[in-house]
């Protein structure tokens, strides 16, 4: 069946791997991959946005308004934990494969958008047979016409999936095998696995009642398994099925108002957040993990491909994220952390500690506090003074404090190549940002088409070193966007495609270790040379290196 998208509106709802889109009673569900933007070297961000930017501007042009729900925090009860460190681990040996990055998301990414939207056929606009409105061609799943497919009945959808197995129970885990009435054993993680849900829901439909083919579930168990766990597995399968219930939401006002929900209405563990931070969670400019880290749960840090002889990256950022632990939960408390020893995921006890500047601050008022006070929090935490950052253009002083705070705790210590590499990429970003802004009037320049014309060349072959130190670069960028989200933005926001191109920064360094000098790019652009040297000299200030031609980054003169 085919639905045609047009003026209806759209709420989309948008997980790593997944776009559900709801529109009225219709369901659609569509599977997505990682975008087939460049994702090698870290991700080429501006590529991506222009294909989110492209999704929206073919929903416009359908006379869609879409709402977009962005997946939040894990479940409070921990319940999905184990799930997700058996994920990480996985992850941690997949980057272990270089050739395999394709399939771990850019740590920017969720912060340019969460994924890119392509399974729906957006790109197959078309006009509807007379008349001149537009639409998007897509599959219409429900399930109703599921349930009639399989003929099952309907309420038995969540009993199907707690056998089957989900991320909060799964029989086989638990030492149970099913056995059907032939005897043959299926096991439900042994792929591929359509014959065993077949044949699970031609055993269903004989029931009508969820209590009645929990009843008849020990009939499926093998009875060679370890029975005296049999009522242990049958209330798993009953929590489980209870997860399905749809619960009463809290969304109506900001959908209809655009403004917080009524904290009465929320959810019991969602007492810990102060009101102020209700709306921006919402609005998704506050990072949804704050909500585990009140409820003291462990965090899990996220993957990336770098070399695993080494520390984990997530190590150079880790004083940035103390101090975002001290503002949520008080000094000298501790949060758990799981992170990556070599190859295996381990946890760790971090402190949670509080700058000079922020003795002060309390959750609950983080908002109200003036603005100098926030901004000395953020730049004594990244080891910064404002009167540093003056030579930038207001919208760069956060990228360039994360840049200065990364030369100073990256290890090993970044050489000059990798840090010239990623100015060049400020600055091949920022001549980007504006020439967008123009909407192209502007021309290309001599400096955008010598880079761009490093970036036709095709990504390099992966240095594992440079990745390993750009690695740490985004981490603490990622980290210091957060920590300057939960400050109430004493800093101006980066547009975060402009940040960071891995095809051209992997590209440069190559370059610039051949001995091609910066100037000899930036040349012919009074602007962008300007802005390179302003950037340099802030991150150099009080560090000189000399490079491997006797060249010396001076002291910024008083």
């Amino acid at each position: 069946m085919v639905a045609l998208i047009t003026s209806t509106t759209i709420v989309a709802l948008i997980t790593s791997t997944t776009i559900v889109a709801h529109i009225t009673s219709t369901t659609i569900v569509a599977h997505t991959k990682t975008t087939t933007t460049n994702m090698h070297h870290g991700g080429d961000y501006d590529d991506f946005e222009d294909q989110v930017c492209e999704f929206f501007k073919a929903l416009r042009d359908c006379g869609i308004d879409p709402f977009v729900v962005i997946d939040g925090g894990s479940d409070h009860t921990d319940k999905k934990f184990e799930t997700l460190r058996q994920r990480v681990q996985s992850k941690i040996k997949q980057a272990n494969h270089l050739l395999q990055e394709s399939g771990l998301l850019p740590v920017l990414v969720k912060q340019v958008f969460k994924q890119v939207l392509s399974s729906l056929k957006w790109q197959n606009v078309s006009v509807q047979g007379g008349s001149s409105q537009n639409y998007i061609p897509c599959k219409r799943y429900t399930t109703t016409s599921f349930c009639r497919q399989v003929n099952i009945n309907r309420q038995l959808l969540p009993v199907f999936a707690a056998i089957a197995g989900n991320d909060y129970v799964n029989l086989h885990n638990m030492g149970f095998s099913i056995k059907f009435e032939d005897n043959s054993p299926m096991e439900p993680n042994r792929k591929p696995r359509v014959d065993f849900f077949n044949r699970l829901l031609k055993w269903l439909a004989r029931f009508q009642e969820q209590q009645e083919a929990l009843d008849n579930v020990p009939r499926l168990i093998d009875p060679r398994d370890n029975q005296h766990n049999m009522d242990a597995a049958i209330q798993a399968l009953s929590l489980s099925i209870e997860t399905y219930q749809i619960q009463p939401g809290c969304l109506e006002r900001f959908f209809n108002d655009g403004k917080a929900p009524d904290p009465g209405l929320l959810p019991d563990h969602l007492s810990v957040l102060p009101d102020w931070t209700l709306l921006p969670l919402m609005k998704g400019t506050l990072p949804s993990y704050m909500i585990y880290i009140l409820l003291l749960r462990p965090v899990i840090q996220g993957v990336q491909v770098e070399d695993h002889s080494l520390p984990s990256g997530n190590i150079t950022s880790r004083p940035i994220r103390q101090v975002f632990y001290g503002l949520l939960l008080g000094e000298r408390r501790e949060v758990e952390e799981y992170d990556r020893e070599g190859k295996n995921l381990t946890s760790s006890k971090v402190e949670a500690i509080l700058p000079s500047a922020a003795q002060q601050l309390l959750l609950d008022t983080l908002d109200q506090a003036p603005h100098p006070v926030r901004q000395e929090v953020f730049l004594e935490t990244l080891g910064v003074s404002q009167s540093t950052l003056n030579g930038v253009p207001p919208h760069l002083g956060l990228p360039v404090a994360v840049t200065y705070y990364w030369r100073r705790h990256a290890h090993p210590q970044p050489d000059l190549p990798l840090l010239q590499a990623l100015l060049l990429g400020l600055v091949y970003g920022e001549l980007c940002r504006q020439r967008k802004s123009q909407r192209g009037f502007i021309e290309e320049g001599p400096v955008l088409e010598r880079l761009r014309g490093l970036i036709q060349r095709g990504a390099r072959s992966q240095d594992l070193g440079v990745t390993h130190a750009f690695s740490q670069w985004k981490r603490c960028m990622r980290d210091g966007l957060d920590l300057n989200q939960l400050l109430c933005f004493p800093l101006l926001e980066p547009q975060c495609a402009w940040l960071y191109k891995g095809t051209l920064v992997h590209q440069l360094v190559g370059q610039l270790r051949g001995g091609v000098t910066p100037d000899s790019l930036l040349m012919e652009d009074p602007f962008s040379g300007q802005l390179y040297r302003a950037m340099l000299v802030i991150i150099m200030e009080g560090n000189p290196i000399e490079d491997d031609q006797g060249w010396t980054v001076v002291k910024k003169k008083s």
